[in-house]
């Protein structure tokens, strides 16, 4: 449970794959694991977090000036995020918080 407050890679999984199950579970009715289109999503998420060029000092992805998604991929993940974003602070209000409060530090970038 602490590694999420300092592996910054770990916790973006986390709160992606907490996004898309909201989600998948909203739209595609998967009431256990998620269907093979989300699950795909996550897959390809979770390789582009794994292969960063700023791991630890990542920015958000709204912000990164390198564009690691195919542009169909990133409309996919936008829906997933404006979806499940506002319902975040309801279902995992911990994960919540933490991507909004790493918002805030990389302003910056």
């Amino acid at each position: 449970m602490f590694s999420i407050f300092r592996d910054h890679i770990l916790r973006e999984k986390k709160t992606f794959q907490a996004m898309l199950r909201l989600y998948c579970r909203a739209h595609h009715q998967a009431a256990g694991p998620l269907c093979d289109d989300c699950m795909e999503l996550l897959r390809q998420a979770w390789q582009r977090l794994d292969h960063c060029r700023y791991q630890q000092d990542k920015p958000p992805c709204g912000r990164c000036p390198s564009n690691c998604y195919h542009p169909a991929i990133r409309s996919r993940i936008r829906q997933v995020m404006a979806f499940s974003g506002p319902r975040m602070l309801l279902r995992h209000p911990l994960l919540a918080l933490l991507h909004l409060l790493d918002k805030w530090r990389n302003k910056a970038f």
